[in-house]
C-alpha cells in the first residue's frame, strides 16, 4: 500500500482538528476536554521543533560556510541574499498599502464593535504596548549593537536571538575557514556530524505532525472568539488575506519561474510541507528545520546555500509580518482618526515596517509588538491594537506560512545565481545508489 504524501497527512490531520474542535466546542465539558487533553500535545509538537531550532542553524550554518572555504564566495552570497529579502519585503508592504487603500476597512468597523473590541482586548494591548515603548526607547544604533552579543551561551538560550547566534555563528565559521585545514578538520567534522544528527531529528519529529497540527487546530478552534467579532473585522482580515495570496501565489512562483525556470506546481510540490507546518505553528524558527530539509531535498537547493540562506531568513525576512502591519495601521487609523493617512504617512509605514520586520523574534505573535512602533511613527493611538486582537491568530498563521514561502524562493533564486540549483533526486534513488555502492 503506498503511503500517503507528508503534507496530505498534515491536512488530513488539520481538517480532523477543525472538526473535533468545532464539535467539542459546543459544550463547555467538550471545550474543556480540548484545552487540557489535546492542546498540550499541539504545545510538545512545537517545542520538539522550537527544540533543534538553534542547533540546526549552529550546525547547518558553520556547515555551510565553512565548505564556502572562500570567503569572496560568502559575501557574494550574503549580498545577494539581504538585497533579495529587502526586495521582497518592500513590495509585500507596497502590495498592503495598496489592498487597503482599495478596500479601506477601517471605515466599515461599526462604533459598537469598535467600542467591544477595545474593552475585551485592552488588556492584550497594554502587554504589546509596554514591550513596543522598551524597543523604540533605544538609541538609534542600538538595533546595530544588539546583534552582536556579549554572551552567546546566553543568546543561544532562546530563540527570540537568532540574530545574536546567527551572527557568532558566522564569525566562528569565518576562523574556521582561516585557520590550517589540518586543524579545521576534525572541528568540521563534529559540525557536519552534528549537521546529520539534527537532519535525522527533524525526520523523527515529522513523524508526528499531523498529530501535531490536529491538536493545535483543535484547540484553536475551541479558544476562538465568537462569530460576531470576526464578522465585524471580515473586511480587515480580508485585505490582510488578499495581500498574503497575492505574495504567496504570484510573486513567490512568478520570481522562481523567471530567475530559476522551475516550475509553479514544482515549486509547490517541495515546499508544501513547511507551509502547511508554518500555518500551523505560526513560527518560522520552529517550522526552520522542516524549510530546510523540503527546500534542500525536494527543491534542489545545495546544502550550502540553504545552510546560509534560509536561518537569515527566519531571522530578517518577514515579508508576511511587513504586509500585515501595514494594513493593520491603515485598518486602525481608518477607525480611529477623523482624517486618512497622507502618502507622507503610508511612506512612512513601508520604512518602519520594513526596518521593524527585520530581526523580529521569528516565534508567534511577535509581529504585533513590532506594530505598536508602526502605529507610534504615524501617529496613530497604540491602544488601537486591541481592534485586531480577535483575528490575528489566524493571520498570523497566513502570514508565517508566506514567511517560510518568501525564505524558500529565495534561497531557490540565491542558489540559481550561485549554480547551485540542481534537480532534486527522489528518495527511491538515494535508496538505489546506496545499494550499488
Amino acid at each position: 500500500m503506498k503511503k500517503i504524501a507528508l503534507h496530505w497527512q498534515i491536512l488530513i490531520g488539520m481538517f480532523a482538528g477543525v472538526v473535533v474542535g468545532l464539535l467539542l466546542s459546543k459544550s463547555d465539558i467538550g471545550s474543556q476536554i480540548v484545552i487540557d487533553y489535546i492542546k498540550p500535545f499541539g504545545k510538545i509538537f512545537i517545542n520538539l521543533l522550537k527544540l533543534i531550532a538553534i542547533p540546526l542553524i549552529i550546525a547547518s550554518l558553520i556547515k555551510g560556510i565553512s565548505d564556502l572555504k572562500d570567503l569572496s564566495k560568502l559575501s557574494s552570497m550574503g549580498l545577494k541574499t539581504i538585497g533579495l529579502y529587502l526586495s521582497t519585503t518592500v513590495i509585500a508592504i507596497v502590495i498592503g498599502l495598496t489592498v487597503v487603500n482599495i478596500i479601506n476597512p477601517g471605515s466599515k468597523i461599526s462604533a459598537e464593535n469598535r467600542e467591544s473590541l477595545m474593552e475585551d482586548f485592552s488588556d492584550n494591548a497594554a502587554t504589546k504596548i509596554e514591550a513596543a515603548l522598551n524597543t523604540s526607547e533605544r538609541g538609534p544604533l542600538d538595533a546595530l549593537v544588539n546583534v552582536v552579543p556579549s554572551n552567546i551561551f546566553e543568546a543561544a538560550s532562546g530563540n527570540g536571538n537568532m540574530l545574536q547566534v546567527i551572527f557568532f555563528v558566522i564569525f566562528f565559521a569565518i576562523g574556521l575557514i582561516l585557520i590550517p585545514s589540518e586543524k579545521a578538520a576534525p572541528v568540521k567534522a563534529f559540525f557536519d556530524g552534528l549537521n546529520d544528527i539534527i537532519l535525522k531529528m527533524i525526520d523523527l519529529i515529522m513523524l508526528g505532525a499531523p498529530y501535531g497540527v490536529f491538536a493545535l487546530l483543535a484547540a484553536l478552534v475551541v479558544e476562538s472568539p465568537g462569530s460576531d467579532v470576526f464578522i465585524s473585522l471580515l473586511w480587515y482580515a480580508l485585505c490582510v488575506l488578499i495581500g498574503l495570496g497575492l505574495m504567496i501565489f504570484v510573486v513567490y512562483p512568478t520570481a522562481v519561474k523567471l530567475f530559476t525556470g522551475k516550475s509553479y506546481k514544482f515549486f509547490f510540490k517541495g515546499i508544501s510541507p513547511a507551509q502547511l507546518l508554518a500555518f500551523s505553528t505560526s513560527s518560522s524558527a520552529a517550522t526552520l528545520p522542516v524549510t530546510m530539509e523540503r527546500t534542500e531535498e525536494h527543491l534542489g537547493v545545495d546544502k550550502e546555500v540553504t545552510s546560509f540562506v534560509l536561518p537569515i531568513g527566519a531571522t530578517i525576512n518577514m515579508d508576511g509580518t511587513s504586509l500585515y502591519q501595514a494594513v493593520a495601521a491603515v485598518f486602525i487609523a481608518g477607525a480611529l482618526l477623523p482624517e486618512p493617512l497622507t502618502w507622507g504617512n503610508q511612506l512612512t509605514i513601508v520604512m518602519t515596517a520594513g526596518l521593524a520586520s527585520i530581526g523580529s523574534a521569528a516565534v508567534p505573535g511577535a509581529g504585533m509588538v513590532m506594530l505598536v512602533i508602526v502605529l507610534g511613527a504615524i501617529g496613530v493611538p497604540e491602544a488601537g491594537l486591541a481592534l485586531i486582537f480577535a483575528v490575528d491568530r489566524p493571520l498570523d498563521m497566513c502570514r508565517t506560512a508566506v514567511n517560510v514561502t518568501g525564505d524558500a524562493a529565495v534561497a531557490m533564486i540565491v542558489a540559481k545565481f550561485e549554480g547551485k540549483l540542481n534537480d532534486p533526486i527522489p528518495k527511491e534513488w538515494d535508496d538505489h545508489l546506496e545499494k550499488v555502492k
